[in-house]
C-alpha cells in the first residue's frame, strides 16, 4: 500500500459520501494563503466528527486546538442553532484566520474562540462555578500535553460525554515503548490513563488516508 492509494481512496470518498463543500474548501484555502500548517483533519474525518456529534445530540461542544476552524465548522454544523461551541487556540494569528472562516460559515454567533495556552484556559474553565458540562469534546492540539488535556476535560464532562482525541497512533509509534519522541510517550501515557480510568470506556482506531498513517481515540464518560 502507498500514500498515492490512500489519497485516491480519500478523493473517492469525498466525491461520493462526503461531498464537495465550498465553505469548507474555502476555509482550507484561507489557511493555506495565511501560511498555516496543513494539519487540519481530512474531509472524511471532519464528516465523522460531524456524525459522532450529531448522533450524540451535542448541544455544548468543546474543541482543544482550533487552527483555521475547519473541524470547528464541521462540529458547529452538528449542533442545533441554540448550541454553543468553545474552541481553544494558542496562536493569535491562527485564531484570526479561524474567526474569519467561522464567520463566513455563518457560525460566529455560536462559536467562541478563546486564545491562550490550552492548559491555562482549561484550568480556568474547571474552576468556573457556572461552567456547563460538555456533550462532546475534540482534542487536536499539541500531543505532549494530551494526558493533561484529558484530565482537565474529564472535569468538564458528564455521564454520556464523548471525547475524541486525534493523532494518537503516530505512524505506529504508539506501540514503541523505547521511543524518545515526547509526543509518542504522551499518547502512550494517555492510553495507560484510559486503561486505569474507571469513569470511561474507550477504544482507539488506526487510520490511513490523505493525512498518512495515524489514528484516534474515542472515549465515553459513564460515571
Amino acid at each position: 500500500m502507498s500514500q498515492d492509494i490512500w489519497n485516491a481512496v480519500d478523493t473517492f470518498i469525498v466525491d461520493t459520501v462526503v461531498g464537495r463543500d465550498a465553505v469548507l474548501e474555502g476555509a482550507l484555502e484561507a489557511a493555506s494563503v495565511a501560511g498555516l500548517p496543513a494539519i487540519s483533519v481530512s474531509p472524511a474525518q471532519g464528516k465523522l466528527l460531524y456524525l459522532l456529534a450529531r448522533l450524540q445530540g451535542s448541544r455544548n461542544i468543546l474543541e482543544v486546538g482550533t487552527l483555521a476552524g475547519y473541524s470547528t465548522i464541521w462540529l458547529a454544523r452538528a449542533m442545533p442553532r441554540y448550541g454553543r461551541l468553545i474552541t481553544l487556540e494558542l496562536d493569535p494569528s491562527h485564531a484570526a484566520v479561524a474567526r474569519e472562516n467561522i464567520e463566513r460559515a455563518g457560525f460566529s454567533d455560536v462559536v467562541d474562540i478563546r486564545v491562550g495556552a490550552a492548559l491555562d484556559l482549561l484550568t480556568e474553565m474547571t474552576q468556573a462555578k457556572k461552567e456547563v458540562p460538555y456533550d462532546f469534546v475534540f482534542i487536536d492540539a499539541d500531543k505532549k500535553n494530551i494526558p493533561e488535556y484529558f484530565q482537565l476535560v474529564l472535569k468538564l464532562s458528564k455521564p454520556g460525554t464523548v471525547i475524541v482525541v486525534d493523532n494518537v497512533v503516530r505512524e505506529g509509534k504508539l506501540a514503541d515503548a523505547s521511543s524518545d519522541d515526547e509526543a509518542v510517550q504522551a499518547v502512550r501515557r494517555f492510553h495507560e490513563m484510559l486503561a486505569q480510568e474507571r469513569r470511561v470506556s474507550a477504544t482507539t482506531l488506526q487510520t490511513v488516508g490523505s493525512k498518512g498513517y495515524d489514528g484516534f481515540s474515542v472515549v465515553m464518560v459513564h460515571e
